[in-house]
């Protein structure tokens, strides 16, 4: 019913940029939450940014001051800016999506494929 799609991964060095895209699309009725999450080989997924209806936005400590979040409200959509990128940084990053899809229904989290960001030299 509904589907969440992310792009813009790949390979950078150390200290270099990626922008990833992620759009929801399907029965949407209305959207209550998105965010990146990420998971490096031997750890658990953490929650890096996220914004939600009330309009709190969270950012993971260790991203504060180089990630930036954005919202595309016509695509039901959100972007991750990630600058001066670490070595550590390194991951499959995942997008949700909270979604209501009909009036009155529970909502559901929705979950991407993940798009591999690798910081590498």
């Amino acid at each position: 019913q509904v589907q969440v799609a992310e792009s813009g991964g790949g390979l950078v060095q150390p200290g270099g940029s990626l922008r990833l895209s992620c759009v929801a699309s399907g029965k949407i009725f209305a959207i209550l939450a998105m965010g990146w999450y990420r998971q490096a080989p031997g750890k658990q997924r953490e929650l890096v940014a996220s914004w939600n209806s009330g309009g709190n936005i969270y950012y993971l400590d260790s991203v504060k001051g180089r990630f930036t979040l954005s919202r595309d409200n016509a695509k039901s959509g959100v972007d991750l800016q990630m600058n001066s990128l670490k070595v550590e940084d390194t991951a499959v990053y995942y997008c949700s999506a909270e979604v209501q899809t009909d009036s009155g229904l529970v909502p559901y989290d929705y979950w991407g494929q993940g798009t591999q960001v690798t910081v590498s030299s």
